[in-house]
């Protein structure tokens, strides 16, 4: 039987690519990254309790459709917990309620986030004290975006995109997402990417779009970042649901200072001048768009991190 003790609540953030650098298809199937993520003001909350089986359950926040989300085996937060139980040596089951603000499979990696808020959700509850790096190292496993959202703010990630640097960041940057319904699948769009490129393409080699975002960001300058705000991704994405392009264009008349579809898609984030500029923004698009589209965010934001214990 479990122990009748609380559960402990873990956030992590959703995040934004301000670029995605694609390189060649490699040998394994993957491709070299250079990225420069952001983490946003989107949060997902995970709260593991004792139990006497393994189990998840989710719900929606704020209008977030969670109808895709898995329940069994496949699902990332429920995976992290069992993969820090197996390597600590943890034979206590948990179940873990999930509560979802960031768009399911709309490229802003929610559940990378869910799986990195469960590792340290998990650590606390069962008083490892694992540390950062640890977890990270465990997230890398589970995925290339889970690092990123046990450390959250600003970072270059290569490789994969688990290989982290932090990046100096003055000030804050003020977004508009706008969801679709199109749910794209991540190795579709790498795909469609690597077809549009042609057999044989061995990449653009160095362009300054990585010096420029970052020049942006330790100028805390909002301007600078939306002209430098790049993704190699977009064309694949933008091929596989068109209508992208239209939110695009919708985004940039609607007084946007810059748009670009985060990571893999289908999402599309507007960054603004400030945040009366980014609700300005939404209250132009919520007609075109619609109001339930739309979430307002702000950038850096921290990463996972224990919100409380939950008796």
């Amino acid at each position: 039987m479990s122990e009748n003790r609380p559960g402990v609540t873990a956030r992590a953030p959703a995040k934004v690519n301000l670029l995605l650098q694609v390189g060649p298809l490699r040998d394994d199937g993957f491709h070299d990254l250079v990225t420069v993520f952001q983490a946003v003001s989107l949060h997902e909350d995970v709260t593991a309790t004792p139990a006497d089986t393994w189990g998840i359950t989710v719900e929606g926040a704020g209008g977030t459709d969670v109808s895709g989300v898995p329940l069994d085996g496949r699902n990332l937060a429920l995976r992290a917990a069992r993969l820090l139980a197996e390597r600590a040596g943890v034979e206590e089951p948990v179940h873990l309620h999930v509560r979802k603000e960031v768009p399911v499979a709309g490229g802003m990696a929610g559940g990378s986030a869910d799986a990195a808020a469960a590792l340290v959700a998990c650590d606390a509850l069962w008083q490892l004290r694992t540390g950062l790096d640890g977890l990270a190292a465990l997230g890398a496993d589970l995925g290339s975006d889970v690092p990123f959202g046990l450390h959250g703010r600003t970072a270059v990630g290569t490789g994969r995109g688990e290989q982290l640097v932090p990046v100096l960041t003055r000030g804050a940057f003020h977004w508009v997402f706008v969801l679709d319904d199109t749910g794209l699948s991540t190795p579709r769009v790498f795909a469609e990417c690597d077809r549009q490129r042609g057999p044989g393409w061995t990449g653009p080699g160095a362009d300054g779009r990585l010096e420029a975002v970052e020049a942006a960001l330790r100028d805390g300058d909002p301007r600078a970042l939306a002209a430098a705000l790049s993704n190699d991704l977009a064309d694949a994405a933008c091929a596989l649901a068109p209508q992208l392009t239209r939110t695009l264009d919708a985004g940039r008349a609607a007084g946007a200072l810059g748009a670009v579809v985060s990571g893999s898609g289908p999402t599309v984030a507007l960054l603004a001048e400030s945040a009366t500029a980014a609700r300005d923004v939404a209250a132009v698009l919520a007609p075109v768009v619609g109001e339930g589209r739309l979430r307002t965010a702000s950038g850096p934001a921290v990463g996972a991190r224990v919100l409380e214990a939950v008796a």
